[in-house]
């Protein structure tokens, strides 16, 4: 591999790279890594970025607030790495900056690929629709996160021959071993039994609906439950939310007589992110389908099984993917609350919990970054070689 190092050139455009925090900021740092094992790599990223970036890369950092102005000088600095740096493939790392590598491979002579999550396809607003929607339609591939996403861009007109799936990869080992010990005795949990919520507050997530819906009913069987909710507020999303979660959902959860088993901890360093997937004993996943919001995979669930956590989910956008029902838990029709409560409480009285482990990490195995990137460089390879030669 190592000979192939600087043979090809690659931009990628993105602003969803950390230091800003989400799961398609890691997604997209996982990429860009996975590339510059085998490619010279052109990031053109955030305020920050190059600080996580591999020492490899050449870095070019834009502030990302407001999104407007990021926009214009992603382009302006696409155009410009296209133009000097003169990459062989340029990647949208999702529809966002689709027209900003579109105009850079124009520029560079080059194939050019965009990545989509699901959201990029929906979104509502108009502007977006006429201008960023056409830009994925004449990409040299699109990469899809599920099958589900896959299905809705060529909803948008985008060519299923161009089209790929490649599910995002998980961390198997972890860095250090996980404390469940540590994570219950954070929260006071002592021996109560952990429902587990992971993810930024966002209408979608159906963390509203779950605790009205379906925590009652758990908790009525189960009185010593905990609902422990992971993550902030989405102030980092490129469409912003619409408006505080956590307020309404503690009231919610007052107006149900649940209050006192739900525990908000807002956003957490991963080190205790990873105490508690091993202190938790199901994750649940009650993600909605709303009008122009999608989830488009539910990394989170792998992540849960990569842990040997088993996920209870909605089987909605691309959740299906990401859930194996009755080896990585279970997976139940959409808004169907009842089904939730008793779904989870079958997976909380399973009556072997290591194997119910064990399958969960042999499922998680499959999205290894390690296939990932093999994959991922796979194509890109391709894509580079079909342009050189023609």
């Amino acid at each position: 591999m190592t000979t192939e190092i600087g043979r090809h050139r690659i931009l990628v455009v993105t602003r969803n790279f950390p230091p800003l925090r989400g799961g398609m900021e890691r997604l997209t740092q996982h990429l860009v890594h996975e590339l510059a094992a085998e490619f010279r790599v052109v990031l053109c990223g955030p305020e920050g970025a190059a600080a996580f970036a591999p020492r490899t890369a050449d870095v070019v950092e834009i502030p990302p607030r407001p999104l407007a102005r990021f926009l214009v000088r992603a382009q302006w600095s696409a155009l410009r790495l296209a133009r000097d740096a003169r990459p062989n493939l340029v990647i949208a790392a999702s529809g966002l900056t689709a027209p900003a590598a579109w105009l850079a491979a124009r520029v560079a002579g080059a194939p050019w690929v965009t990545f989509v999550h699901g959201l990029d396809l929906v979104v509502p607003n108009a502007i977006y629709r006429r201008g960023f929607l056409p830009a994925m339609r004449g990409a040299t591939r699109v990469v899809a996160n599920s099958a589900n996403t896959a299905r809705l861009a060529q909803r948008a007109g985008i060519a299923a021959a161009r089209t790929v799936i490649l599910h995002p990869g998980v961390d198997m080992a972890p860095d250090r071993p996980a404390d469940a010990t540590a994570f219950r005795q954070r929260i006071g949990a002592g021996q109560r039994r952990i429902l587990l919520n992971v993810g930024r507050l966002t209408p979608r997530k159906g963390l509203a609906e779950f605790v009205v819906g379906s925590l009652k009913e758990i908790v009525a069987v189960h009185p010593d439950v905990l609902l422990v909710v992971i993550g902030g507020e989405a102030t980092d999303a490129a469409g912003g939310s619409r408006g505080p979660v956590a307020p309404r959902l503690m009231q919610l959860a007052r107006e149900a007589g649940v209050a006192d088993h739900l525990v908000l901890l807002g956003a957490v360093e991963d080190d205790v992110l990873r105490d508690a997937y091993a202190g938790a004993d199901v994750h649940v996943f009650p993600v909605r389908d709303l009008p122009g919001d999608v989830e488009g995979f539910g990394m989170v669930a792998v992540e849960a099984a990569a842990h040997g956590l088993p996920t209870v989910a909605f089987a909605a956008g691309g959740v299906a993917d990401a859930v194996a029902d009755g080896v990585s838990g279970r997976v139940v029709t959409p808004g169907d609350y009842a089904g939730m409560a008793i779904a989870v409480l079958r997976q909380l009285e399973a009556p072997d919990r290591a194997a119910v482990a064990a399958g969960c990490r042999a499922f998680a195995e499959s999205f290894s970054w390690e296939i990932y990137g093999r994959r991922l460089r796979a194509l890109c390879r391709d894509l580079c070689e079909e342009a050189s030669a023609t």
